[in-house]
């Protein structure tokens, strides 16, 4: 398993937020390029990048500080929020993303997905963020009524790199990650998936590796700050 450690980008800074809402952001760094050099200085081989104004916004808003990631770092990046055509798609790729993470768009316009996916082999990967086992969308402020699993279910043949699985209320909490629906969702679908949302602890990796469901990694972002999971210690435990 892939320890991701997650960046998460409001107005230039790297924040946390607690279950995803805006206002309750906890600023962590004001140089996330920073951030993302000391991480992968510990020796992290992913960085997990998220625009969250972009998400809102339905554009890139945190491009300046992506660049900065990327000029700084040379291990390969994930990013996601507000990221809904084709050009944009295009356009981060270019810039040497190794992964564009869709969400919204996956509800919205599946053939985008499909399309991007086939365009771009193994470089989108699909965000499914939800609350109580239903699909969110437009950073997480929309619920829907259609279920993770069936969502993912409608992309098995598309080609797409993996599924980011992330129970919102759990996300930023500390309480740690929904272990049974993201082995659950491993089980159900062929793609691999990452789990995101609460992993606060080396037991709670400990708990998502012992499922023994195909996951190819987790994402961990606060836990990370506060000194709650100690990486060298994660990354250790999930190569073992």
């Amino acid at each position: 398993m892939i320890l991701y450690p997650a960046i998460d980008l409001k107005d230039g800074n790297c924040v946390r937020l607690y279950k995803g809402e805006m206002e309750q952001a906890t600023v962590f760094n004001d140089n996330p390029a920073a951030q993302a050099l000391a991480f992968v200085e510990a020796g992290c081989e992913w960085l997990h990048l998220v625009d969250l104004n972009g998400a809102f916004a339905g554009e890139p808003v945190n491009g300046a500080a992506v660049d900065a990631i990327l000029e700084q770092t040379k291990v390969p990046a994930q990013l996601g929020g507000g990221i809904r055509d084709m050009a944009t798609i295009e356009r981060w790729l270019n810039k040497g993303l190794a992964r564009v993470i869709l969400g919204t768009v996956a509800v919205e316009d599946p053939t985008l997905v499909r399309d991007a996916a086939r365009a771009f082999p193994g470089q989108v990967a699909i965000g499914l963020d939800a609350r109580n086992g239903m699909v969110a969308t437009r950073g997480w402020a929309e619920e829907t009524d259609i279920n993770v699993t069936d969502l993912a279910r409608q992309f098995e043949d598309a080609g797409v790199a993996a599924l980011i699985y992330t129970d919102i209320n759990r996300d930023g909490a500390m309480q740690g990650p929904n272990v049974e629906a993201t082995a659950a969702l491993a089980r159900a679908v062929s793609i691999p998936v990452i789990a995101s949302g609460g992993v606060s602890s080396l037991a709670d990796l400990r708990a998502l590796k012992d499922t023994g469901a195909p996951l190819d990694g987790a994402i961990s972002g606060r836990a990370l700050y506060d000194g709650a999971i100690d990486l060298k210690e994660a990354l250790d435990l999930l190569k073992a």
